[in-house]
């Protein structure tokens, strides 16, 4: 199984993030205007929150704030799980399990910030590995290997 550093090779290293002092309208905006679900909320280069698609329904909307007039890092995750770039697809599989997210900042040891891995990432590469596994199964099976 490939390691969180290949994926990131793969899809390449640009992170969207946004500041906590950003209101929350201009992280939708991001958000829409990059068809992505989730920004790193950074400060002072380190990673200290993430916004994602569940922070807006259930502190924004959920709560009817108004979205020109909240900051990020009033609603933001601040409890943010992060992987090693070494960590293996399945140990990250498991975390985003385990603590019931989809996205996972990847850090190293003194915190900074090499990417973001999604539950897409992670399903991409198992549905990649189980196609290359039924391909040489079923030319095994038919004489073909």
């Amino acid at each position: 199984m490939p390691s969180v550093q290949d994926v990131l090779l793969a899809k390449g290293d640009h992170i969207h993030s946004i500041s906590p002092g950003a209101t929350v309208l201009e992280a939708i905006r991001k958000m829409n205007h990059h068809k992505i679900g989730a920004l790193v909320v950074m400060e002072d280069a380190q990673v200290v929150g993430m916004f994602t698609e569940r922070d807006i329904l259930r502190r924004v909307a959920g709560e009817e704030r108004p979205v020109a007039q909240v900051l990020v890092g009033e609603v933001m995750t601040t409890k943010v799980i992060c992987c090693k770039p070494d960590a293996d697809l399945d140990e990250v599989s498991a975390l985003m399990k385990d603590h019931r997210v989809r996205h996972v900042p990847v850090c190293d040891d003194l915190g900074r910030l090499h990417g973001l891995i999604s539950i897409g990432d992670v399903n991409a590469v198992h549905a990649s590995h189980q196609e290359q596994t039924i391909n040489f199964l079923n030319e095994y099976i038919y004489g073909r290997a």
